[in-house]
């Protein structure tokens, strides 16, 4: 089985991209941050302090959360609740952060994740999967971007959800964010020493998505 592995910080569009590349290689996309913030919507919803590492480390036993693959398109479900666009919001993604430092957190999803790129050709994407998910991944691939060209993305892709977004604020998100996901103590956000950078500031999305195929059909060629 091929694994390749996307690490980059928040908002770079390695869902996008790598949704996009994976339809092109006939692998399976493995959106590992839905999983994370999957697991903040549920704390959320139940009350539980995102402060609070032991109330959160107790509480993940309870969460039942699943992959599925509807007309080849990755769905995520918290029980029986297809949740993958109500975990698209900025309060979500700042709970994916809180609950991703917490270690018992991270045990409950590693297992799930290495199992599914045993069994299939993935892509999946993340903060730490060519560090600690898939140390020997085909491919590595660190895919970023400015944090002002992130912010400004976020913005255009909340908007055109409907939602009401002030541009300042999800750029001090994103700030927020890259500091919490790159210092917190449990595999941090880092570049794996055999990954490539890709840096997609100043390219536009089909760019990215080519730029990203290109290093792949290289490295696997």
């Amino acid at each position: 089985m091929v694994s390749i592995a996307i690490d980059g910080p928040a908002g770079a569009g390695k869902s996008t991209i790598a949704r996009a590349a994976s339809k092109e290689l006939g692998y399976i996309y493995v959106d590992t941050g839905a999983l994370y913030r999957s697991i903040g919507l549920y704390m959320i919803r139940h009350g539980i302090s995102l402060q609070d590492a032991e109330a959160i480390a107790f509480n993940v036993e309870n969460v039942q959360i699943e992959l599925k693959f509807i007309q080849g398109e990755q769905r995520v479900f918290l029980g029986e609740e297809d949740v993958s666009d109500l975990i698209r919001t900025p309060e979500v993604s700042m709970a994916a952060s809180a609950v991703s430092a917490v270690p018992k957190v991270r045990q409950f999803l590693l297992d799930l994740q290495k199992d599914m790129a045993k069994k299939n050709n993935v892509v999946m994407d993340g903060r730490d999967i060519g560090t600690v998910v898939l140390p020997n991944a085909d491919v590595k691939i660190f895919l970023t971007a400015s944090a002002e060209e992130r912010a400004k993305r976020r913005c255009k892709e909340l908007e055109e959800k409907g939602q009401a977004v002030s541009y300042q604020e999800v750029l001090t998100d994103i700030q927020q964010r890259d500091y919490n996901d790159s210092h917190r103590e449990i595999a941090p956000l880092k570049q794996a020493e055999d990954a490539v950078l890709l840096d997609t500031s100043h390219l536009d999305l089909q760019q990215s998505i080519q730029a990203l195929l290109d290093l792949v059909k290289n490295k696997l060629n």
